[in-house]
C-alpha cells in the first residue's frame, strides 16, 4: 500500500460531489477554478451553474459583455475575477482557437490565472503531473511532516516535493481533488482535525505526536483599514441615481449608490447635496451597514431624499428602479441599502 493508493481509496468512497466534477471539461475546470478563488464551495455551486445556462462555451462568454458578467457575478465578490474572466475569453478566442489552452505558459497568460489556477486546470482538466499548492494543502502537507518552516515559498517547494513524488501510479487529476477534499473535509484549519477518520493518518507524524494544531506555523494576521462613507438614496417615482466607479481599482467598473467620504450629519449632507443639483429640503436616516473586504472596512452610513422629478443636472446616472435587478451590478457592499429602495 502507499500514499497515493490509501488516499485514493478514500476519495472514491467519500468524495464531494460538485457540479464542475461530473462533466470535467477544461472551460467547466477553468470557470469553476475562477470562481473558487477565495470563495467557499457552497457558495460557488448556484453562481456556476447560473453562469453556465448564461454562457455554456468559451466562445459564448467571449461573445457576452463584461456588463453581463459582472451581473452574473453579483454578490460573489472579488470582482476583477468576473472582469479577468470575460478578458481571457476574448485571448482564448483569438489567440488559442477557442480552446482552453494546456500548456503552463499559455495558462499563465490569460488574465487572472496564476501559478495555482495554472497546476489545477493542467492537472484537473488534462491530467498533467502538476500539484495545486494552496494553504488547504500546505496544511496537509506541515502536518503530515510537521514542517515548521516560516517562509511560505519555501513551505509551497516543499509541499509540491513532496506530493509530486506520492503521486506515482495514478491519474493527477483525481490525486489533486482527493487532498483538496482532504483538507477541507478532515485536517480542518481551526478546529481539531479528524484524524480518525483520515486515509493519511499512518503516514502524519503530527497525528502520532499530537501536535496538529502546531502546524503549519501561524501567520500574523494584517490589521484592516477602516473607512467611514456616507451614502444617498436619491430616488424618483420610478428612478434612482448611481454612480459607475472607475474601471480599476476596488470594486472595479460596478455600479454604486452616490456615496461621499466620510460620516455626515444631516445639515452636512444637505449642504453636499446641493453642490450636486440636489434640492435636499428633506431627509430620511436610513441606518447603517458595514462591509469587511479582504484588505479594508466600510463603515456606511445612508440617507434617502424622495424627489418629485429628477433634476436637469446632476453627476449621477439615473436608472429605471426595475432595471436595477437585471442591467446594473452592484455589489453586496450594498445589499443593506438596495432593500431599502422604495
Amino acid at each position: 500500500m502507499s500514499l497515493e493508493h490509501d488516499l485514493l481509496t478514500w476519495y472514491d468512497a467519500h468524495r464531494r460531489h460538485m457540479p464542475w466534477r461530473e462533466d470535467p471539461t477544461p472551460y467547466h475546470v477553468y470557470l469553476s477554478e475562477i470562481m473558487l478563488q477565495q470563495t467557499q464551495v457552497d457558495t460557488v455551486r448556484a453562481y456556476y451553474l447560473r453562469f453556465l445556462k448564461k454562457f455554456p462555451t468559451i466562445v459564448s462568454l467571449a461573445e457576452g459583455s463584461e456588463e453581463d458578467v459582472l451581473k452574473l457575478w453579483e454578490g460573489l465578490g472579488y470582482y476583477s475575477r468576473g472582469r479577468n474572466l470575460h478578458k481571457s475569453a476574448l485571448k482564448i478566442v483569438e489567440s488559442f482557437a477557442g480552446e482552453i489552452p494546456m500548456g503552463k505558459a499559455e495558462l499563465l497568460s490569460l488574465p487572472g490565472v496564476g501559478e495555482y489556477t495554472s497546476r489545477a486546470i493542467r492537472s484537473i482538466a488534462f491530467h498533467q503531473k502538476e500539484i495545486a499548492v494552496d494553504g488547504n494543502l500546505i496544511r496537509v502537507y506541515s502536518r503530515l511532516n510537521e514542517d515548521g518552516e516560516e517562509n511560505l515559498e519555501t513551505l509551497k517547494e516543499h509541499c509540491e516535493s513532496y506530493f509530486k513524488k506520492a503521486l506515482d501510479q495514478e491519474d493527477p487529476s483525481h490525486f489533486n481533488q482527493a487532498l483538496m477534499d482532504l483538507g477541507e473535509m478532515l485536517c480542518l484549519p481551526k478546529a481539531a482535525p479528524l484524524c480518525k477518520d483520515c486515509p493519511l493518518k499512518a503516514y502524519c507524524q503530527s497525528a502520532k505526536d499530537g501536535t496538529m494544531l502546531s502546524y503549519p506555523s501561524p501567520k500574523k494576521a494584517k490589521e484592516k483599514k477602516q473607512e467611514a462613507w456616507t451614502l444617498f438614496l436619491i430616488e424618483t417615482d420610478q428612478e434612482i441615481a448611481l454612480n459607475k466607479r472607475p474601471d480599476k481599482g476596488l470594486l472595479a467598473s460596478l455600479y454604486e449608490f452616490p456615496m461621499k467620504e466620510g460620516t455626515l450629519s444631516e445639515e452636512e449632507a444637505k449642504r453636499y447635496l446641493q453642490t450636486q443639483g440636489i434640492p435636499a429640503t428633506k431627509l430620511e436616516a436610513i441606518g447603517q451597514s458595514e462591509h469587511v473586504f479582504s484588505h479594508l472596512v466600510w463603515e456606511l452610513q445612508g440617507y434617502r431624499i424622495i424627489l418629485q422629478e429628477k433634476p436637469a443636472n446632476s453627476p449621477w446616472i439615473w436608472a429605471k428602479k426595475n432595471a436595477l435587478k437585471e442591467a446594473y451590478p452592484l455589489p453586496s457592499a450594498f445589499r443593506y441599502f438596495k432593500k431599502k429602495i422604495v
